[in-house]
C-alpha cells in the first residue's frame, strides 16, 4: 500500500514546506491515521509507541485550524506532562503556526510567572502548557479557557502515572462542550479510558504500531550484578557506547552517579525534577550538541529527552513498572537508528526483575527469560545476541553452609582474653547495637584484649553471658563492673 503525501492527507503547502525545510517529506504511520480527521474537526484517540511521530500528528491539525485570540483567552491548549515535553512541542509547532500568523506560546514551573502574564496580555492562539503552572494561572484570573475549542492531551498515560488526572479533569470541565479534543498516549487504558468516555464524543480510535524499519535495531541486555559493582559496569558501557542516557530512581541517585561518572573521565550532566528550567535546557542542550556524552535522568525527564542518536540506555536502577522500562528505553532507536539497552540487576532486586521481565513479554518480542552472560562484545557486535537464559537464581551469592555458620558461632579458643595461635577464620562481622557509654562498661572491659584471631574470644576472665549468671562463653570478655551486662557471673540488669 502506497503511503499518502502530507497534501493527499490535506496539509497546504506553507505548512509541507515547513516540513520539507526541517527534513520530514513523508508522514509516519500515526500521521498517516490521524492528521485527516483531525483537520475535519473529530474528536480522536490515538495510540502509537514513544518517538512514533505524535507531536507532528495533533500539531499540524492544531495549526492549520485555531483561530486568532484574544488576550488571555488563548483558542488551542495542548496539555503536556512534563517542561521537557512542552519545549519539544514548542520546537514542532512553533514554526508551523508562524505559517498560519498564529502565535504559540509554552507554559511551565520554573519560569517567571510575570513573563508568562505578559505573554497571556499580548495574545497567544496556542498555549503549551504543564497542568500545574497552568492550574496556577487560571487561579490568579490571567488564564480563562472559555475560547480553548481545540484541546490535546500529549503522554495522557504519563499524565496518568504522575498524579496529574483530578487537574487535568478541572482543566477540561472549564473549557466549552463544543470543543475538539485529541488524545494521544503510548497506552489507551486504566485511567487513560476514563478521559475518553468522559471528555470525547464519539472519538476516532487509532491504534497503530510502529513499523521495524521506523523503530531501529534495539537489543537488549540484562546483567547480573553485585550492587557495589553497578558503577564501575556502568562505566565500562560508556567508555564503549555513546551517546548515553543512564536512568536512576532518585534525584539524588542522579545528582551522585553523575559525579562518580564524572570522575571517571565521563563526560556527564544530570537532569531530574530538583534541577532548574535553565539547568535542565542547558544540560538537553550540551547532550544534543555533543558537549556531554552523557546524561543520568528520572523517570520524570524520560519522555521529555528527545535527541536522536542515542547509542545506548543503562537501566542503573530497575525501572518501577513495564511501563516506565518502554518510555525509558525509548530515547534509543529513535527514526530507524539502532540503539543498545543495559539493564543492570543486583543480586536483592531478582524477585521485582523476574516480574518486570514477564510483564514485559507483551511489549517487546523475543525478550527471553532470565539473564545474559556479562559480555561487553555485545554492546557493539553485529550478530544476534542469544536470548538470556541464565535463571536469576543462579547469580545470587551462595549462603553459608551449616558448619560454616558453626565455626563463626564459636570461633577460635582464647584463656584470660587473649586468643590462641589457631587457624583464622573469616566471618561476617555480626551487627552490634549502637555503643552507648556507660551501657556496657562491664562486658566491654576487656573486650578487645584477646586478638581474636579465632573469631571471637571465649572462657575469658569474669566473661559472662547477656542474662545468664556464671561463667560462661559471650560476645565480648570483660573484668566486672556495672553495665546492662555484668562481668564475673553478674546478673544482668533491667531498667
Amino acid at each position: 500500500m502506497t503511503t499518502p503525501t502530507f497534501a493527499e492527507l490535506g496539509v497546504p503547502l506553507a505548512i509541507e514546506q515547513v516540513l520539507q525545510r526541517s527534513g520530514v517529506t513523508s508522514p509516519f504511520p500515526i500521521q498517516t491515521a490521524t492528521i485527516a480527521n483531525a483537520l475535519a474537526g473529530r474528536d480522536l484517540c490515538g495510540r502509537a509507541p514513544t518517538g512514533s511521530g505524535k507531536t507532528l500528528a495533533f500539531s499540524i491539525p492544531t495549526a492549520i485550524r485555531v483561530s486568532k485570540a484574544e488576550p488571555g483567552r488563548p483558542t488551542a491548549l495542548i496539555l503536556t506532562p512534563t517542561r521537557e515535553l512542552a519545549n519539544q512541542v514548542m520546537e514542532t509547532i512553533k514554526p508551523l503556526a508562524q505559517v498560519r500568523k498564529r502565535w504559540a506560546a509554552s507554559f511551565y514551573g520554573g519560569t517567571s510567572v510575570g513573563r508568562d502574564v505578559n505573554r497571556l496580555r499580548r495574545g497567544v492562539d496556542i498555549a503549551v502548557c504543564t497542568p500545574g503552572r497552568l492550574v496556577d494561572l487560571i487561579q490568579q484570573g490571567e488564564f480563562s479557557l472559555a475560547d480553548c475549542r481545540i484541546v490535546v492531551i500529549d503522554e495522557a498515560d504519563r499524565m496518568a502515572d504522575m498524579g496529574f488526572l483530578p487537574e487535568v479533569k478541572r482543566i477540561l470541565d472549564q473549557t466549552p462542550d463544543d470543543r475538539q479534543t485529541l488524545l494521544f498516549s503510548a497506552t489507551l487504558d486504566g485511567d487513560v479510558d476514563v478521559l475518553i468516555r468522559r471528555y470525547q464524543r464519539n472519538p476516532v480510535r487509532h491504534e497503530v504500531e510502529t513499523a521495524a524499519g521506523a523503530r531501529g535495531d534495539v537489543r537488549h541486555l540484562f546483567w547480573g550484578v553485585d550492587r557495589m559493582e553497578r558503577r564501575d559496569m556502568t562505566r565500562m558501557i560508556l567508555q564503549r557506547v555513546e551517546p548515553a542516557i543512564v536512568f536512576t530512581r532518585t534525584k539524588r541517585g542522579a545528582d551522585r552517579l553523575a559525579k562518580q561518572l564524572t570522575a571517571d573521565g565521563i563526560s556527564t550532566a544530570a537532569i531530574h525534577g530538583d534541577r532548574s528550567q535553565g539547568q535542565r535546557e542547558r544540560a538537553l542542550a550540551e547532550f544534543a550538541r555533543g558537549d556531554v556524552s552523557t546524561l543520568v535522568a528520572t523517570d520524570v525527564a524520560a519522555r521529555g529527552i528527545h535527541v536522536d542518536g542515542v547509542g545506548v540506555v543503562v537501566h542503573y536502577d530497575l525501572p518501577g513498572s513495564d511501563k516506565d522500562y518502554v518510555h525509558r528505553s525509548g530515547r534509543t532507536g529513535r527514526a530507524g537508528a539502532t540503539g543498545v539497552v543495559v539493564t543492570l540487576v543486583p543480586h536483592d532486586q531478582r524477585k521485582d526483575f523476574d516480574i518486570l521481565q514477564r510483564d514485559l513479554r507483551d511489549e517487546l518480542d523475543n525478550l527471553g527469560h532470565g539473564l545474559h552472560d556479562v559480555d561487553f562484545d555485545h554492546l557493539t557486535t553485529d550478530e544476534d545476541i542469544p536470548a538470556p537464559s541464565a535463571p536469576s537464581h543462579t547469580h545470587r551469592p551462595k549462603p553459608a553452609r551449616n558448619a560454616d555458620r558453626a565455626r563463626a558461632r564459636t570461633g577460635g579458643t582464647g584463656s584470660g582474653g587473649v586468643g590462641s595461635k589457631g587457624d583464622t577464620v573469616a566471618v561476617a562481622e555480626p551487627r552490634r547495637k549502637p555503643f552507648r557509654p556507660g551501657s556496657n562498661a562491664g562486658s566491654n572491659g576487656g573486650s578487645n584484649a584477646g586478638s581474636n584471631t579465632g573469631g571471637r574470644s571465649t572462657n575469658g576472665s569474669g566473661s559472662g553471658a547477656a542474662g545468664r549468671t556464671g561463667s560462661g562463653a559471650g560476645h565480648r570478655t570483660g573484668n566486672g563492673g556495672a553495665g546492662k551486662r555484668a562481668g564475673n557471673g553478674g546478673a544482668r540488669r533491667r531498667g
